[in-house]
């Protein structure tokens, strides 16, 4: 078989993934074998591939690859998540690029429109990993709002309703106006921003005094129906009980007092807003005060903004703080750093508003969550210190608000029989609201006609957080064959962002429908960063286009890439070069193969002591090393990993076992050898395969023809075996010795061709079981015990034992004597300048301390310099 030049991973990959997929290895279904199951932490149906994806997905390829090769069922469940924010904004905008509006369609209509786009669009993501190498069992993939997953959501709801853990309620919430949905306040971001402090004058009911109040949103004075102030708070004692007048719409108000007030911020005076803060919604129901909300859903003003109506909240904030100025109540700007929450999803600033929203209670929820990894460890997290995040979290987890005012997602399944809030019934299917309905109302000739479905859709969350249970139908169908086969899952890998979002409610859902946690490790990858350690996003251009990395680079050369500077937990912070160092490792293997394939087989000849030594020792080394990697893995470091896996066939494989049994230029090499050499090799490739999985199948299908049932991703994890720590204590001295021996040549230009002599001065025992190698990889013609130290030998030591190497014969004297003379004349010129430099006391006297000190330094180093070339000199003459 021929074997290309050059590694050309454009043609492998396609080749072998093909050829898995044809071959249907990803596929898994239930047997007699232990299962190890990986879910795939579904991305967004609107995405595409970027670099946070090719890490966490190559993690699991990695986790997966490695589970078939220790013979586990292994099966990796891919698949898409609806995504209701983000895949209805972009059929939104689709619809407007048409000329539709959202509005004038009913829910059927964009339904259609939203399938279709997702149809279009939804599986570009998928496709993209595959160009990575991802072995999902594709047969499998699952998205979050296929038939059964909807009747999974739907179920769950119901059920938890039943249960009276879900409930209607009119509540402040978090109001995108982009996306016009309700958020969770786990999707508000809470960022720090510079704003103004407005000082505005309300005018006391009945006198001509006035109250001075500081805002950061004075838009909101639309909404104000009362001001609060503080009854310990001496300076408006004669204030209780009077009314204010709001400036501009002229409403009178009451003054209230409460210690809610701090008497430190503004002006010690509370304008209350119960529409449109939380806090001041609380002291709203207190004082049995007027809600008043002046926004419409896309955060305009409506008609009690007046002649704002219409205008954008922060478009009315600039108009506003004319008008007041002009109305002369405005006293004075202050600058001011706010908290500002904005949409996880769409970064606009969120809107307090009063809504009726649908929760879920969590309080009781989240209590064998909290046990299963904080007490009993059945969930572990890795790294660890997140288990400080996940307690912080679930300790103070609020009701979740799992409504949302969206279409594209799964419909709440109420059932409003009539106007009223609470006159609703919750059922799975129709049929059974009306069955319901007609018990609730006594009324036998009620229809579906008759019931309107509540419009809201579900949280993405809610349907996701049922990911590992409904992927096998295990909401619908608890009993089934493959839900008892492969829950609860291994490993879950994603990124601390979503801790809460998802990793805890799907053990919340875990403990809640099975008893049993949904997945045993949680492996928490850091987020990657540019060189700047920004976070990669299109908005700062600094994401690079993954497919075009691939195809730079190779798919081998990015996963090692990104690999390698991936510490659980740490972010990454990329950089092109690690892309290369990737390809690099590739081409490293792939050239050793070439190498090895090269040589020309004797059968007739002995196999030398070299080689017996040296796959001795590299047996060991092998073996001492997969125990390292199996440690790594089961500690999930599976950086530090690969690694253990780079530096074993970098360094121990290419550089030095190579190097030991290769034969001499032009003579052929003996068959033991060569058939223990391609045995090496072939271990190295089955720790390889999980983290390069494209080059390894090339190289382990070129050495032999090989069936399927006898591809690499298939075949079998090395067992290892015993370490003689002596052999490999062994040899790395000899390897010191070579290294030293080596190092000699190249400062002297010492031809490898010209055998050299070398004598040992023996202070501390050692073996010379390896002197035939330190012989052939040094060319050394005689390696001999001496008793003293070798005039005119050059030296090196290895632990307490001096090595020497006589130059007679071995170097032009001459021309090396000449060449010392050389760097001393020089030398001693730099010395005499620096020397006359020091003499000069003005230079002395008027230098920075610093720099007489450094030309101080520059004369020692002159001075060392120059004894060391003299008694070189003199060890030669």
């Amino acid at each position: 078989m021929s074997i290309a030049s050059k590694y050309d991973a454009s043609i492998v990959e396609d080749k072998w993934y093909n050829y898995w997929m044809e071959n249907n290895f990803f596929h898994s279904t239930p047997d007699e074998r232990e299962p190890y199951t990986i879910v795939i932490p579904p991305p967004n149906v609107t995405g595409v591939l970027h670099m946070g994806h090719m890490l966490n997905n190559t993690i699991q390829d990695v986790l997966i690859r490695r589970a078939r090769l220790l013979g586990k069922n292994a099966c990796w469940v891919p698949g898409t998540d609806h995504a209701s924010i983000a895949t209805e904004a972009k059929v939104v905008a689709r619809l407007k690029e048409r000329g539709i509006n959202k509005s004038d369609l009913t829910r059927e209509e964009f339904l259609a429109h939203a399938w279709e786009w997702k149809e279009e669009y939804g599986g570009v993501i998928l496709d993209q990993l595959k160009k990575l190498g991802a072995s999902c069992d594709w047969e499998r993939t699952a998205f979050t709002m296929d038939p059964h997953m909807s009747e999974s959501v739907i179920k769950t709801f119901v059920d938890l309703y039943n249960k009276g853990l879900i409930y209607r309620g009119y509540r402040m919430v978090n109001w995108d106006p982009e996306a016009k949905t309700t958020l969770s306040d786990e999707e508000v971001i809470h960022e720090e921003r510079q704003g103004l402090l407005y000082y505005l004058n309300y005018k006391i009911e009945g006198s001509d005094e006035t109250l001075t109040i500081a805002t950061t949103r004075p838009e909101t004075i639309f909404g104000d129906t009362a001001i609060c102030i503080n009854p310990t708070d001496e300076r408006f004692t004669h204030l209780k009980g009077k009314k204010a007048i709001v400036p501009i719409c002229g409403r009178v108000i009451p003054i209230i007092e409460d210690e809610y007030v701090d008497l430190e911020f503004g002006t010690g005076c509370l304008k209350v807003t119960p529409a449109h803060d939380e806090n001041d919604k609380m002291l709203g129901d207190k004082h049995g005060l007027e809600v008043v909300d002046i926004f419409n859903d896309d955060a305009t003003l409506n008609s009690f903004g007046m002649h704002y109506n219409g205008v954008d909240r922060f478009d009315c904030r600039r108009a506003i703080k004319k008008e007041l100025e002009d109305l002369g109540v405005l006293v004075k700007t202050e600058n001011h750093v706010n908290k500002v929450g904005t949409s996880e999803r769409t970064k606009a600033v969120i809107e307090p508003r009063l809504s009726d929203q649908w929760f879920l209670k969590m309080s009781e929820l989240v209590k064998p969550a909290i046990k299963a990894v904080l007490e009993t460890g059945d969930v572990k997290l890795f790294p660890k210190k997140f288990e400080n995040t996940y307690r912080h979290w679930m300790e103070n987890c609020r009701d979740w608000n799992i409504s949302r005012q969206l279409w594209w997602g799964q419909q709440i399944p109420a059932y409003f029989y009539s106007d009223g809030k609470e006159d609703f019934v919750v059922a799975e299917t129709m049929e059974e609201a009306v069955t319901l309905s007609r018990k609730r109302t006594n009324n036998p000739n009620l229809t579906a006609e008759d019931l309107r479905q509540d419009e809201d859709a579900l949280d993405t969350w809610f349907s996701s957080w049922l990911w590992p249970m409904s992927v096998f139908d295990g909401v619908r169908n608890p009993e089934n064959e493959e839900f008892k086969y492969y829950y609860p899952t291994n490993d879950l890998v994603t990124g601390p962002d979503i801790l809460f979002f998802w990793v805890a409610r799907m053990i919340v859902a875990g403990y809640e429908y099975t008893g049993e946690r949904p997945f045993e490790n949680v492996y928490l990858t850091g987020l990657v960063r540019d060189k700047q350690r920004r976070k990669m996003s299109k908005s700062l251009g600094n994401s690079p286009d993954a497919l075009g990395l691939i195809k730079d680079y190779g798919a081998d050369g990015i996963r090692v890439g990104l690999l390698l500077s991936s510490a659980a937990g740490n972010d990454l912070m990329f950089d092109e070069e690690l892309c290369n160092q990737g390809k690099g490792f590739v081409n490293k293997i792939w050239n050793a193969f070439r190498l090895i394939k090269g040589w020309e087989i004797d059968d007739t000849i002995a196999q030398p002591a070299h080689s017996v030594q040296g796959l001795e020792w590299y047996t060991n080394r092998f073996n001492q090393t997969l125990l390292e990697i199996e440690d790594h893995f089961s500690k999930y470091r599976i950086s530090d990993a690969l690694m253990a896996s780079y530096k074993l066939v970098w360094n121990d494989f290419c550089g030095w076992l190579l190097e030991i049994v290769k034969p001499e230029y032009q003579k052929p090499i003996d068959r033991k050898t060569y058939d223990a050499v391609i045995e090496a090799l072939e271990n190295n490739l089955r720790i390889l395969h999980p983290f390069i999985p494209f080059a390894s199948e090339e190289i382990w299908q070129t050495i032999t023809t090989r069936t399927p049932e006898q591809a690499l991703i298939v075949n079998r994890w090395p067992e290892g075996g015993a370490v003689n720590d002596t052999i490999i204590a062994d040899f790395d001295y000899a390897s010191q010795v070579i290294s030293g021996i080596r190092n000699i040549r190249k400062s002297k230009n010492i031809a490898f061709k010209d055998a050299i002599a070398v004598h040992v001065l023996k202070n501390e025992d050692f073996s010379g079981d390896y002197d035939t190698i330190i012989a052939k990889l040094g060319n050394v013609s005689d390696i001999a015990f001496a008793k003293a130290p070798v005039d005119g030998a050059l030296s090196f030591r290895v632990k307490s034992n001096e090595y020497f190497i006589p130059l007679a014969g071995a170097i032009d004297v001459e021309a090396e004597v000449a060449k010392i003379e050389e760097e001393l004349k020089y030398n001693k010129g730099f010395l005499m300048s620096v020397s006359k430099k020091l003499s000069n006391e003005r230079f002395v006297s008027n230098a920075p301390e610093k720099v007489v000190a450094l030309e101080k330094q520059k004369m020692a180093d002159a001075e060392a310099k120059i004894e060391a070339l003299e008694k070189r000199l003199a060890s030669l003459k």
